[in-house]
């Protein structure tokens, strides 16, 4: 919940000491992915970000926690397993007819108000046509801004410059992003290079060392990091062994566990039982393509890192914010553009430094957890992640045990509040994780009872009344409402409480009604696109299931 304020680097929970607010932020970036999709995400510590805060944070175990959003259904945690099983309460769009007391139609009605409701080519066309445009109108906005910015001088220590063969300065704004692809970049090629060049030769019995060396500022990162995401792996090796005492976990275990090389530093986190369970394999085989699809990743990773270092010559998406009088002079367009541009960039890192690291993971015969899923895709708070790895783990230990089917009110506001209380630690606790943690678990929960709301007779009636394709367009409408809390209570973290009230006063008070209603309406037509993929993929599921049923 999805997506980082101020970005402080996480500190582990009460077990190490916590990290400075400014660490502590970075950290919470890792939590709100957790958070999106589940109660709270909780992202590693990060070192303490230069004045203007990490504004993404993927380093930490929190990465894709914070103001982001979880991938999965409902609450905090973003899951996404091995094993298919994802975590947090899905909220699917209610169907009519699906609760006790509710009008009942027949099951293709049901089907056909669901996912499944298709819409015509000519309206979806018009939605293209729509959302294409305003995404360049806006564009041009921050493109026109960001020249005229260049030469301020807020913007002096985070826009210096750039390639010189594109002779323009770059926004270098964002400490993580600049660290790990810039100042430390050959000290992580070196050490991952190292650990595939020489996984096959170590026994994997004792832990990983003597790869990565560099200068204090390196090692204070990678000790926050890696403590903080140590915290995690101890705990699940602990609650692993204690639920499965026949299985006589060692000590070596752990070890192999927890210092994986790619993962220590960096994530993402995979809870024990699944590492245990990979790592056992005695003759592990490669399915057919692995080795293209590995390399692929590895190619699509170095492009997206080379495009955004492009877009950066060009768009001071992370700068803009830290200078308020400036932004206030932007187009209510520019503004909402670089608000909704911001979270994107978060999504972008986080998938980037997860892609670099599972196509080492994946050439060691490991499945790590998958990328986070796009921010643009997001329109339900249950399904908002960043870091899949913190969701699982989250779900797993904390927001499923509690929850249950997560179906019932009380229980649910017990889950969620938990799972964030939990990240609320381990991110560290100050006033911009708290009021993180707080608008996340709102919303999550908020969710539910909306569709409990949605599910009542005389609301479902009324659906019912509609055509189906009527009922599609009015949850779009709700899903575009719903997508930009997302970004608004991400925003928090990810830039800064003065930013994102900014954004919400121009947007939502001097802007109305005119502003609201042009940006609800774009939102509206991407919501609409998004679900006539989801649709698309559901159809192509059901078709491949139908062939693999026995006849």
């Amino acid at each position: 919940m999805p997506l980082a304020t101020p970005s402080p680097t996480l500190a582990p929970p009460t077990i190490l000491p916590a990290a400075p607010c400014g660490q502590q932020l970075c950290s919470a970036r890792l939590c709100s992915t957790l958070l999106s999709s589940a109660p709270g995400r909780p992202p590693p510590p990060c070192p303490p970000p230069p004045s203007s805060c990490c504004h993404h944070s993927p380093l930490i175990a929190l990465r894709g926690w914070g103001p982001q959003g979880w991938t999965h259904p409902t609450v905090a945690p973003e899951p996404s397993w091995s094993d298919g099983h994802k975590v947090g309460r899905r909220t699917p769009e209610p169907e009519v007819g699906s609760v006790p007391g509710s009008l009942t139609t027949s099951s293709s009605t049901i089907q056909a108000m669901g996912i499944k409701t298709a819409l015509p080519a000519a309206e979806l066309g018009l939605y293209s046509l729509v959302l294409s445009g305003a995404l360049a109108y806006a564009g041009r906005g921050l493109l026109e801004a960001s020249q005229d910015g260049a030469h301020r001088k807020a913007f002096r220590e985070s826009v210096r410059p750039g390639w010189e063969y594109i002779g323009r300065k770059m926004d270098v704004a964002d400490f993580e992003w600049v660290m790990w692809f810039t100042s430390f970049r050959n000290v992580i090629i070196f050490a991952l290079s190292g650990h595939v060049l020489f996984a096959k030769l170590c026994t994997m019995v004792a832990p990983q060392s003597g790869f990565v060396t560099g200068t204090f500022d390196l090692q204070e990162v990678l000790f926050h990091g890696g403590s903080g995401f140590t915290v995690l792996r101890c705990t699940s090796f602990a609650l692993e062994s204690c639920a499965h005492p026949d299985r006589r976990y060692s000590l070596a275990d752990l070890l192999k566990y927890n210092f994986y090389l790619p993962f220590f530093f960096f994530g993402p986190i995979m809870t024990f039982d699944r590492f245990h369970t990979q790592m056992s394999q005695v003759e592990p085989v490669r399915r057919e393509g692995e080795l293209w699809r590995i390399r692929a990743q590895a190619g699509l990773s170095v492009v997206a890192v080379m495009a955004v270092d492009i877009f950066f010559h060009f768009f001071y998406i992370l700068t803009i914010p830290s200078d308020l009088k400036f932004a206030n002079r932007l187009p209510d367009s520019a503004l909402a553009g670089l608000a909704y541009s911001n979270l994107v960039y978060d999504w972008v890192k986080a998938a980037v430094l997860f892609g670099v690291v599972n196509t080492v993971a994946r050439l060691d015969h490991l499945d790590p957890p998958q990328p986070p899923k796009c921010i643009t895709a997001l329109y339900v708070f249950a399904e908002t992640h960043f870091d899949r790895g913190i969701n699982d783990w989250l779900c797993k230990y904390v927001y499923d045990h509690i929850g249950g089917e997560h179906s019932e009110v009380i229980p649910e506001l017990g889950a969620t509040v938990a799972t964030f209380a939990i990240t609320t630690l381990w991110l560290g606790p100050c006033d911009i994780v708290y009021l993180w943690s707080f608008l996340n678990c709102f919303g999550l929960n908020f969710e539910l009872w909306v569709q409990k709301l949605a599910e009542s007779g005389p609301l479902a009636q009324i659906e019912a009344s509609l055509s189906e394709q009527m009922s599609r367009r009015v949850r779009a409408l709700f899903g575009a409402m719903n997508f930009w809390a997302i970004i608004m209570y991400n925003l928090v973290s990810l830039n800064s409480l003065e930013f994102t009230e900014l954004v919400a006063r121009r947007l939502l008070l001097t802007g109305f009604p005119q502003t609201t209603l042009a940006i609800l309406f774009v939102t509206y037509c991407g919501v609409q696109l998004v679900k006539e993929r989801e649709r698309t993929l559901a159809l192509e599921e059901e078709q491949k299931q139908d062939k693999e049923k026995p006849e």
